[in-house]
């Protein structure tokens, strides 16, 4: 792959998210300097902030800088004012559905790994989670949260539709993945009482056999949140639908220890967006606490979705290296813990030039750091 010129909106919205944005901005120019690549980043509103500044949690002018854009980075949106307030009428999560809806992202991955030297940090046993390693595709513009809703004083409902078309397009992605991985994938539906969820089975197990090298198997979803903690290793790609796939892919958090590990992209048929699986956690916001690794493991996955596999897997390795050293925030790390800038200044570091990694490691910890 030669030399790339990518324009990246930016949409740190709210809480820390413009915090681990910077950090994971300042990795990619990192890479930007070593591979000769150009990355031109603009920021723009979406969430309480731009409820706060527009009245409109996603403003015509971030819709169409994203529509024009090469790739979207997302921090993270939501504000306890509106989190606690079930009267809201306008809610940053608003702005957030109206953007899958219109770039059309309808395939959200989040992948789920258990890494070794933080094995401790998740509540469940080491001997259950290590070498878990997982894909999950989540159908991310169909079901329940668009369909059509209602309410009178006394009852309300949310209706649930899935067409064909909807699960054929997210099923092709995830079986191209399985096959590329371990070749196996899981269908987590219900069923066993949802017609959507009979359609979902229909519609997978005939795309099935243009894959004869994947082994799929299909399970409940009840199921599939119990399996995930009991034996999260035997899992290789997940596909399911919208609601289940958000429940299901934060509870996968638990295997990792950490959300603030754990990176996303919405792909579609426009443009693809990469944000950390975490919320905007408001009560971190400005302290420096922030995990930025999750935002950073986003940026390498728009690295991937550019076709720079070694720009990419750097990156990953840089942030590996700070696991390994223990450059990590107070989440992490209580007893030496480093700054949200620190850790986003060692990894963006590593990617620069990884054999000076160690006596920089020592300057960080007397307080001579170098912001790059």
């Amino acid at each position: 792959m030669g030399i790339l010129n990518k324009r990246i909106a930016v949409l740190p919205g709210d809480g820390i998210g413009p915090e681990v944005c910077h950090e994971a901005i300042r990795v990619l120019e990192a890479v930007a300097e070593r591979f000769g690549h150009k990355f031109e980043f603009e920021k723009y509103l979406m969430g309480a902030c731009a409820i706060d500044a527009t009245g409109n949690p996603l403003p015509d002018e971030t819709l169409d800088a994203c529509l024009e854009a090469d790739a979207i980075l997302l921090g993270a949106i939501g504000d306890p004012k509106y989190d606690n307030d079930p009267s809201a009428k306008v809610r940053p999560e608003q702005g957030l559905l109206r953007l899958r809806k219109s770039l059309g992202l309808f395939a959200n991955i989040r992948p789920v790994t258990a890494y070794e030297v933080l094995l401790e940090h998740s509540p469940l046993k080491n001997d259950r989670i290590a070498g878990a390693d997982m894909l999950i595709f989540r159908e991310l513009t169909g079901g329940v949260y668009f369909g059509e809703k209602g309410r009178t004083a006394d009852s309300a409902y949310d209706n649930c539709t899935y067409s064909r078309e909807e699960i054929e397009r997210i099923a092709q992605l995830a079986f191209q993945a399985a096959a590329t991985r371990r070749k196996k994938l899981t269908l987590v539906d219900k069923a066993n009482v949802l017609e959507t969820s009979r359609l979902w089975r229909e519609v997978v197990q005939g795309i099935a056999k243009g894959y004869p090298e994947v082994a799929v198997d299909y399970l409940f979803v009840d199921n599939a949140a119990m399996q995930l903690i009991l034996n999260p290793k035997q899992f290789d790609v997940i596909l399911t639908e919208n609601m289940f796939g958000d429940i299901l892919s934060d509870e996968a958090s638990v295997i990792a220890g950490s959300l603030g590990l754990l990176p996303s992209a919405s792909v579609g048929k426009l443009v693809s967006l990469f944000e950390p699986i975490h919320g905007s956690y408001p009560q971190a916001k400005g302290k420096g606490i922030a995990n930025p690794i999750a935002a950073i493991l986003s940026a390498a996955m728009m690295l991937e979705h550019f076709g720079l596999q070694e720009e990419a897997d750097l990156v990953k390795e840089a942030v590996q290296y700070a696991l390994e050293k223990k450059v990590l925030t107070p989440e992490l790390n209580s007893h030496s813990p480093y700054t949200t800038e620190q850790v986003g200044t060692f990894i963006s570091y590593c990617v620069l030039d990884g054999a000076e990694t160690g006596p920089y490691k020592y300057n960080m910890e007397v307080g001579l750091s170098t912001i790059i």
